[in-house]
Order: structure tokens, then sequence, then C-alpha cells
């Protein structure tokens, strides 16, 4: 059979607007998939629903596909998309509307069955990640529109490859390739070269999105759309790969792919081919995410500028200590971030913050009270006193968490466009998730000098959040470098560059095939995204900071 050419249009609630008709004038292209969907737009959606139960899902994929139906209608390529968030019914309503409005004809198809809140009292939302073949049985039937809830990020891609090529449950290996090609494509133009370590070997400026040519044995070429801006090279797609992810195993409701079995090679300019996946029998239960409000949180931001900073942020500190310990809020928590400079020649460079955070279940306690405590400082603190913004009366933040359901939980059924309801049967084989065992490291580099430097000198690195844990991938450039790599950056040395971590779990996983060494931090974000535990909330600049902490590099590597 043909080969299956699959693009990406969004990475998230909020991508570029235009990409969609990008992707339909730039190139030849059989499917497109958005993906909109992540752990706080849930909490977004979910807040939405709660002022309007017809709300609660991506509405900017509508004006997208207003502008653009005709156009795909045409040139006969079908959308896919989890837009639908935590109402894929009245997503696939709206476009049915909007096809009728325009005089376009269009099959509009939807998946449901993820939405288990009903079983969660207290959750704003809960929804189980489900598979592709719920996204396969609407394609098959003719479907021109395929809209879901939460289904995994590769989905979007293994719904197609299986309808297009005949995939069953159980076809581990090609599902898996599917499965590796989807989560490359899920973050749109983060495979393009967006957000990359080394973002000067390219034009940045408008990476064009990427899109994956699947083959019937799984394998697949990622690649974008000729005379489009970005990169798609070894380096853009093993960051990619590592992206949220853990260790060799990455599972699925559908399979469990082995990351530790990818190969990667340049199959020309802006063409990476992936081949060798091996798939295993999915584990035997669903993730389901979990958003609910964690309570109530306030923010004030004292800039200090000058001279004796510490001092200034000890007065402050103990001058609003009355107010706090009358408060008596859960969680207060205290950051100075040195950002100043001795003799700036800005006063922008010579200020540093201090950062006061106050949670609690009770808005009372970090509102007003609170508020009113530190304005009353403007004229009765720190030489210079002054605040980034007022501060206000405190606002609601959610908490994310896991929970696992079997697969036999879920009501996972294809709502066809002529209202045929096909159930989605769980599947037959199960497998239990664990460790790989860790493979055998290369030999290390011969001794020889070495000099204090920049790890992102030698090393690219790509992280993200998962929950309350935050990945932090590294991979090598180079087989020397990765000689180095294996052994230089263990979790111990990890702990030592980034302090945060030094009393939490790290967990070290070694995928030589990319070269690459992973590392899983649990708990340093605290309750997830929307809790704002910490200045990078989504850790995704983790990585850089790593990147600019120094080590003695061999200077061979450099």
């Amino acid at each position: 059979m043909t080969v299956l050419r699959i693009g990406n249009f969004s990475g998230f609630y909020g991508d570029r607007a235009g990409a969609l008709r990008e992707m339909l004038t730039g190139g030849e292209v059989d499917v497109l998939t958005g993906d909109y969907l992540a752990e706080l737009t849930m909490l977004i959606l979910a807040r939405d629903r709660l002022k309007d139960p017809s709300a609660g899902y991506a509405r900017t994929f509508l004006r997208q596909l207003e502008d653009c139906l005709g156009l795909a209608r045409e040139r006969g390529v079908r959308i896919v998309t989890n837009a639908g968030g935590l109402n894929p019914a009245g997503l696939a309503d709206a476009v049915r509307e909007l096809a009728d409005r325009l005089g376009i004809p269009a099959a509009v198809a939807h998946v449901e069955g993820d939405d288990l809140t009903a079983r969660h009292p207290g959750a704003l939302a809960a929804h189980a990640y489900l598979g592709g073949f719920g996204i396969a049985e609407c394609l098959r039937a003719g479907a021109d529109i395929v809209v879901t809830g939460r289904v995994t990020d590769a989905a979007l891609v293994t719904g197609p490859a299986a309808a297009h090529f005949g995939w069953r449950p159980g076809a581990y290996d090609r599902l898996a390739g599917a499965v590796v090609a989807g989560h490359v494509l899920e973050c749109g133009t983060q495979a393009t070269g967006g957000n990359y370590a080394f973002f000067r070997e390219a034009d940045m400026r408008r990476p064009g999105f990427p899109l994956a040519e699947i083959h019937a044995d799984g394998s697949s070429v990622v690649t974008k759309h000729p005379g489009t801006g970005g990169l798609v090279d070894v380096g853009t797609v093993t960051a990619q790969l590592l992206y949220e992810t853990g260790g060799g195993r990455y599972a699925g409701p559908d399979v469990t792919a082995r990351l530790d079995t990818v190969r990667l090679s340049q199959d020309g300019p802006d063409r990476v081919r992936i081949e060798g996946v091996r798939g295993e029998a999915p584990p035997p239960t669903l993730k389901v995410g979990l958003n609910r409000l964690g309570g109530f949180r306030n923010e004030v931001v004292f800039v200090l500028t000058g001279l004796d900073i510490e001092a200034k942020a000890d007065l402050v500190r103990e001058q609003l200590t009355d107010a706090l310990a009358k408060a008596s809020p859960d969680e207060v928590r205290w950051e100075l971030v040195r950002t100043d400079r001795a003799d700036a020649d800005t006063e922008e460079t010579a200020s540093a913050l201090l950062r006061l955070v106050v949670r609690d279940a009770d808005e009372r306690v970090v509102g007003r009270a609170l508020s009113g405590a530190a304005v009353e400082l403007a004229l009765a603190s720190y030489p210079g006193f002054h605040v980034l913004s007022p501060p206000g009366k405190g606002d609601p933040y959610g908490v994310f968490e896991d929970v696992y359901v079997p697969h036999g939980a879920v009501d996972h059924r294809a709502v066809l466009h002529d209202g045929r309801r096909i159930p989605v049967p769980p599947p037959q084989e199960t497998r239990p998730l664990a460790d790989v065992p860790p493979p055998p490291l290369p030999e290390p580099l011969p001794a020889g000098p070495a000099r204090r430097a920049p790890l992102g000198l030698v090393a690219g690195a790509r992280s993200g959040d998962k929950g309350g844990n935050a990945n932090v991938g590294v991979w090598a450039r180079s087989e020397d470098a990765w000689r180095w790599l294996a052994h230089e950056l263990t979790a111990e040395r990890f702990r030592q560059l980034i302090p945060e971590s030094r009393d939490l779990p790290v967990t070290r996983h070694v995928l030589p095939r990319l070269r690459a060494v992973n590392f899983v931090v649990e708990g340093i974000l605290g309750a997830g995204v929307a809790a704002r535990h910490r200045f990078d909330p989504q850790a995704k600049a983790l990585g850089e900071w790593l990147r600019s902490r120094h080590l003695d590099i061999p200077e061979a590597l450099l």
C-alpha cells in the first residue's frame, strides 16, 4: 500500500492560527492532525464548562476550519483533532453547523468514552487517555473530520495509520512505529527546530510544521513542506523523542513502544528516517488525568534595586512576619532571584526580585488581608520599594494527578457521521509495565586534558512536565561525546548540577541508540503546572539550565 503522509497543524491550544492553511497549501498531505490538549488545557476547558455546559472544547479550531474547510475538501485531506476536549460531541455538532453554513459537504464523526468525571467526586475533569482505534473506525467509515476528547497525543497518528494500512490490535511493531512518529509530530514545530538547543544552526524565525511519511511496516520519514523554515535533522527528532518521556518503554493504550529500539538516520535534507521500532502489548490499565481545584494562591513580587539586596529582602520578610502569622496560610514560599549586577548601566539590571507566594484552601486567607499588608509597606520599607504589579485578592489554582483504571472501565466508542455508535473493545492481551534492564555503557574515553566549560557545548537537552514530575533528556552529538556523557552525567552528577533535585528521587534512563540519557525528577513541580509551584512551572527551561552548568569536559570534545 502507498505511503501515508500525516502532518500536524497544532501542537497546543493557542498554536499558530494559520498553520492549517500552510499545511494544506505547502505540499502533499493525506491527513492533518491537530493536538490541542495538555494537562493545563483540560483544566482551562473544565472551568469554561462550569460557566457554560455547552463549552469545553477548543473554539479556535472552528475559526481555523472556517477558513480552510473548502480547501481541505477540495484536496481530499482528512482532519483528525483532539480539539473536542471535554465535549467532543459538542464540537462535532459545531463543525456540522459550520459545514452546513458554508455549503460544504463534510462527514463528521467523533470519539467518546474518555470522560470519567462522574466517577471521581470533587474532580473538575477526569479523563482516560484512549488509543487510536476509535479514530480508525471513524475513518474506515468515511469520516472527513474526526473529533476526539482525551486520547493519547500519538493516537492522532496511530488511528489514521491503522485505518489506512488495515492494522489491527496486536500489530505491535507497526503500531509502535506509528506511536514514535506520532510522538515526534504531536508538538508541532518542536520537531522542526522550535525550542531546539542548537537553534542557531538554521533559520528558526518561522519553522514549518512537521509531517511524517508512514509506511505499512510502521517505519516513517519525518520531514516538512519544501521551502518552509526550520530544520529537520537527527538532533531535532531526538530532542522531541526525549520530550516528556522516561525509560525504554513508552506505554500507551494500544501498544508499549520500545524507545530503546528506535533507529534514526538522516535520509536527505530535512528528512529523518525512523525504523526498527519494536512494540509490546499495552499495560493492563489506562491512565486517567484528574484535574481538581487545589485552593487559592496569591503572589507579590518585590523589586530590590542597587545595594544591600540581601538586607532589603530580610527587612521585607521581617515586616510581613506578623501578617503571615495572623493569616496562617497552608504554604508560604519566599524566593530571592538575583538578577542584579554590580555597577549596572540600567535600573532593570541593577534589580533583583523577591517573590512571595502563598497558598491556602480558603480564598480569604490569601486575599486582601495579605495583599493589604504588602501594600502598606509602600512608604515604610526598604529604599526604592516597589512591586512588579499590585497584589490582588488571590486566584484559584488547579492540581493534576494520575490514576489508573482497567481498560474495561471505559466505554470507548466511535460515533459515526450517520449516527451509528461502534464500540471499540479493550485489548485482548496486556503486559504489566516494567523498566528495561540497564543496557551496557560504551567504553569511556581515554584519559586526557579537560577544560571547565558548559555542558551545552557538547550536548543538547529538552525538558518538560508530567504532572508533578519533570524529565530532562540529554543527548550527545557525536560518538565520542556519548562515550563521555554516558559515564559523566550520572543521577548523582545531575543532583549536583541541579540543586533543586538534591532531595528528590532522580532516575536516569540510558538510551544508547539515541546517544541519550533521560532523567525523571519526581515532585519537582509540586502538584503540576496549574499549581504554579516554581518559577518555571512546566520545566520547559530545566534542560537549558542544565546545559549552562559547567563541568570538566575533555578538550578533545571542545
